[in-house]
């Protein structure tokens, strides 16, 4: 039995003795009074930022240096399983975050590439990470994970495809101690598998057989955050099961994992500057984008606001800027599923302060510390 699993049946059998990693999450005092946590934002503004393909989906944010930037994939339809309508990837910028002009636009010749997300490297490169799919299925040319690097937000070099990254789908990057960090599901890694790089092109195997349930569970999409102590943080989507939380320590090779009491798909952990953790996640019943807090207390996911949203969405990308988190995401519910910008705002004094330590989660998380 490996290390994770040993350590999902301690969390299930002794739940309320493990350490608390997310200080005091906040919960209802009684049935009838409101939890405080969904008064902690408001909604600035939201803006249709794209909507020139038949089907615009799954974002990645950055700010690169001082310039937005929007990745997502452009297709016709969400997914086509028949060959018959491979996705492209499109890379946005915006001086404002209001007019937008598209800089590059990915391809593979055969190949879906799907779930753009960005990054920035210790070396200054604006990084794209995706996965190129090959539909009907086939052994023969399986699922890669690729990446394209810019110096200068203009320019990209790739697609890099590690060896490594054959049949695997490594899905988002977090940046640390100079390392990038991703998880890979799907094909050889379905029972899940930590990558890091140092470059974003040559990737090493940290720990296989990640997931608690290995294969008999399909766990895949997840979203890394490194709290201030070097512990990983991952919020990891099951489907059609509730997610899960998990932490290690580094070298990163024994895990806990804590279950949470929601089903949600295309997560996105944010640290805000008061230490307090957000996921950014699709919810169901009905579909919708959601800004929730992890309660490990309590084992929930706490839902504390909603973004216009429904139907097809989700799918985040997020940055703390000028006091206000930044949220990209998609959505259908005008029609065409479109890439959709909100802005909100902290109502916490103390939050609406803090205006340093920009980064895609607000701490050492997805997009890395600048």
């Amino acid at each position: 039995m490996s290390i994770a699993k040993n350590a999902v049946m301690m969390v299930f059998g002794l739940f309320v003795t493990i350490p608390l990693i997310l200080a005091e999450p906040p919960v209802a005092t009684d049935s009838t009074e409101p939890n405080k946590a969904t008064h902690m934002f408001e909604l600035v503004k939201v803006t249709k930022i794209w909507d020139k393909g038949e089907h615009n989906a799954f974002t990645g944010l950055a700010r690169f240096p001082d310039t937005w930037y929007c990745a997502f994939r452009e297709a016709q339809t969400h997914v086509c399983r028949d060959g018959t309508d491979n996705g492209n990837i499109r890379v946005l910028k915006s001086s404002d975050g209001v007019e937008w002009t598209s800089v590059a636009l990915f391809s593979w010749d055969g190949g879906d590439l799907r779930d753009a997300q960005l990054s920035i490297t210790p070396d200054n490169q604006l990084m794209v990470n995706a996965s190129v799919a090959f539909y009907p299925v086939s052994e023969k040319t399986p699922r890669r994970s690729l990446t394209w690097l810019s110096a200068d937000g203009k320019e990209f070099t790739g697609p890099h495809a590690c060896e490594t990254g054959i049949d695997t789908w490594r899905w988002s990057v977090a940046w640390h101690n100079q390392y990038g960090y991703s998880i890979g599901y799907s094909g050889k890694d379905m029972g899940g598998c930590l990558y890091r790089t140092q470059d974003g092109i040559t990737w090493e195997i940290v720990k296989d057989d990640l997931f608690p349930f290995g294969t008999d569970k399909f766990y895949n999409e997840a979203s890394i955050l490194f709290d201030d102590d070097g512990t990983m943080l991952v919020l990891l989507r099951g489907d059609p099961h509730d997610a899960l939380f998990g932490r290690s320590r580094s070298p990163y090779t024994e895990w806990v994992w804590e279950p949470l009491d929601k089903r949600i798909g295309g997560p996105r952990l944010h640290q805000l500057p008061d230490k307090r953790i957000i996921a950014v996640v699709r919810l169901y019943e009905p579909a919708r984008t959601a800004l929730c807090m992890p309660n490990l207390k309590d084992g929930t996911l706490d839902e504390i606001m909603v973004l216009p949203s429904g139907g097809d969405t989700s799918y985040a990308g997020t940055v703390w800027h000028d006091g206000k988190l930044w949220i990209s995401y998609y959505s259908s519910h005008e029609g065409k599923s479109a890439i959709y910008l909100a802005v909100v705002a902290p109502r916490h004094a103390g939050l609406r302060r803090s205006r340093d330590g920009e980064t895609a989660t607000g701490g050492k998380g997805e997009q890395g510390k600048r």
